[in-house]
């Protein structure tokens, strides 16, 4: 399963180790993944009818990606229905090139990976894309899918 080959739940753990010293500090503002999946800023992979998409592509945490890359990615652009392409279709693609990026990179929490899909004109484009896999809202591991200039 996708996930502990990611390995975050080891850097998780490290990551609370070095920023100990901020457990007592007063929190200014946060801003969950929750909220971000409501506010629409995050897509939830693992909602609906896509989830079984993730699944059977093996990811065992829960994925999302930000709205710019699902809708420049995933959601059906003009030029992708000309295509013939489908919601469905192009996750998988996405989720199989970053599951072979995962495989094949020695980093566990930051991955780099590009992935041909049909964007402004019917003949694909390789997008370059990270995922990231970090603490969830109630710390548990979660993959996100980005662009790399986003964070």
């Amino acid at each position: 399963m996708i996930g502990s080959d990611f390995g975050c739940s080891s850097d998780m753990d490290n990551n609370k180790a070095a920023f100990g010293f901020f457990e007592d500090a007063e929190i200014i503002h946060s801003y969950s993944r929750a909220e971000a999946i409501e506010d629409g800023v995050l897509v939830d992979l693992n909602a609906g009818d896509l989830a079984e998409v993730v699944a059977n592509a093996g990811f065992k945490f829960p994925v999302a990606c930000t709205a710019t890359v699902f809708a420049k990615c995933i959601d059906l652009t003009p030029a992708a229905k000309r295509a013939g392409n489908d919601i469905k279709g192009r996750l998988w693609d996405v989720l199989w090139m970053l599951k072979h990026a995962i495989r094949s990179s020695r980093n566990t929490s930051l991955i780099n990976f590009e992935v041909a899909v049909v964007c402004d004109r019917v003949r694909p484009t390789r997008i370059a894309l990270k995922a990231v896999c970090g603490p969830g809202d109630n710390m548990e591991p979660v993959i996100t899918i980005m662009f790399p200039e986003e964070d």
